[in-house]
């Protein structure tokens, strides 16, 4: 899965409507809403949109006839395996009806344009990881896991060691939990948040 890097527009004119597609990359439902919030344009005709956040997902019509604007802006989302993007449609109508067909293509297209332009990033799948370690493994247990890629969000200090917290990729987890215990002799201890 891959979600955006950034915000990214697209336009089109379509039979003297103007369609402009303002997609970007979130986190929750909340940041979903302030990010339809911030980039709706009043003025317009028609602010239609679409999000997913894993298996949550949304879309809005604004208007237009039902399944005409908002399925089609959630299927551009899906049709390119990504996630934790919302894409927000805006329409200024041009005097000319478009009719059902042609609004479910201008708004799919739009979005999927503007997604097929945008630069992704994948999502990776990360859990939290404690480790208790004494001070004697602390320097090679922190080497090991920055060299294999694992982020280092939190140090604290106790009187014979630290306790660190990090962000491991769900996939290599148990791997870690091995090299870890491997470094230490068998003295460390990590425990992994679900």
């Amino acid at each position: 899965m891959f979600t955006l890097h950034r915000i990214e527009t697209s336009t089109q004119d379509i039979k003297k409507s103007r369609f402009l597609a303002i997609a970007g990359p979130i986190e929750d439902e909340q940041s979903a809403k302030a990010f339809l919030a911030a980039h709706s344009d009043p003025t317009a005709n028609h602010n239609c949109w679409a999000w997913r956040i894993g298996q949550t997902y949304r879309f809005n019509d604004d208007g237009e006839p039902s399944g005409a604007a908002g399925k089609p802006i959630l299927a551009a989302i899906d049709g390119q395996s990504l996630d934790r993007v919302a894409i927000v449609v805006i329409r200024w109508f041009g005097g000319v009806l478009l009719g059902s067909g042609g609004l479910i293509r201008a708004y799919g297209g739009t979005a999927a344009l503007c997604l097929r332009s945008a630069e992704k990033v994948e999502l990776v799948d990360t859990q939290c990881a404690t480790i208790v370690c004494d001070f004697a493994d602390l320097a090679l247990i922190k080497a090991r896991l920055t060299a294999r890629g694992v982020m280092l969000a939190g140090e604290t200090f106790t009187d014979t060691g630290a306790v660190l917290t990090a962000e491991v990729r769900r996939d290599v987890a148990t791997e870690v939990v091995a090299l870890v215990t491997d470094l230490s002799r068998g003295k460390a201890t990590v425990s992994l948040d679900d």
